[in-house]
């Protein structure tokens, strides 16, 4: 049931951390993969990684906020593997620009332009995605996609405003897409979200860790005070759910956002 073997997958954001880690779980599973990421040398070297262990894969420069290029990229896959299975809209993060930071940056003081790109790299990129890649799927009649979402889309998180935001946006854009594909065009389309926890990455690094010392801010101590596992998640966390998500071992599931968060949804603090 959670066999991908010869599932035509595409992940955007594929050489991110979360994003790399993806893409090595769906080739494992036997899912071929198409990786789309800005980066050329990153998205060359994970490609070359795959190849090199005898997996089926394909990297192309694509940036998820031009549907010219997205569209450009699903010819490219539809040529090279003659179908989509899988999306995974793991483009996505935060910038310092658009957080809140006690004696540096208020609320008020934040950007138009920062907030402006995060709310369109976590909620207008997979949107968009999901328009080119989702035809695709609505003419074949089946497909999954799988939208990454956060624990700051059920409660904001104080500082970081437009991610938060933008991750209850997805949220929601979830359930609308996954009753839109069943009703509209197949219900064997399915579409879903995973929520991390925590997990430290270079877009957060600077709110949890200290730089010069190491240790733990205050922001990352409350963290792990409030996630019953005490500790943050790594990639490898997530891989299991997405595959459960992507194979027709959730044949059944759609329109759910799905907690990986070592318990800190559940816990109270009390």
């Amino acid at each position: 049931m959670f066999d991908l073997t010869a599932k035509v997958a595409v992940v955007t954001g594929g050489t991110g951390a979360l994003g790399a880690a993806f893409v090595r779980g769906l080739a494992q599973a036997g899912a071929h993969v198409a990786i789309l990421a800005r980066r050329a040398e990153p998205l060359a070297a994970l490609t070359a990684e795959l190849q090199a262990v005898g997996k089926q894969a394909l990297g192309i420069a694509a940036d998820v906020l031009d549907k010219a290029q997205l569209h450009a990229a699903a010819e490219q896959i539809i040529a090279h593997f003659g179908r989509v299975d899988i999306l995974v809209n793991a483009a996505g993060g935060n910038q310092p620009q658009a957080t809140v930071t006690p004696n540096e940056r208020t609320f008020f003081d934040l950007p138009a332009e920062a907030l402006t790109h995060v709310l369109n790299l976590n909620w207008l990129g997979s949107v968009l995605a999901a328009q080119v890649f989702g035809q695709y799927m609505a003419a074949q009649g089946s497909g999954a996609i799988i939208n990454i979402s956060s624990m700051a889309a059920f409660t904001p998180l104080t500082r970081v405003v437009a991610y938060a935001s933008a991750k209850a946006a997805l949220n929601n854009f979830t359930q609308w897409l996954a009753v839109y594909m069943a009703r509209e065009h197949s219900p064997n389309i399915r579409v879903n979200a995973i929520a991390p926890g925590f997990f430290l990455g270079e877009q957060n690094r600077f709110l949890l860790i200290d730089p010069e010392s190491g240790a733990l801010t205050e922001r990352g101590q409350q963290i792990i005070a409030h996630t019953p596992m005490a500790r943050f998640g790594t990639p490898e966390d997530l891989i299991g759910t997405l595959i459960w998500l992507a194979s027709d071992a959730a044949r059944f599931v759609t329109g759910v956002v799905v907690p990986v968060d070592g318990g800190f949804s559940a816990y109270s603090g009390v």
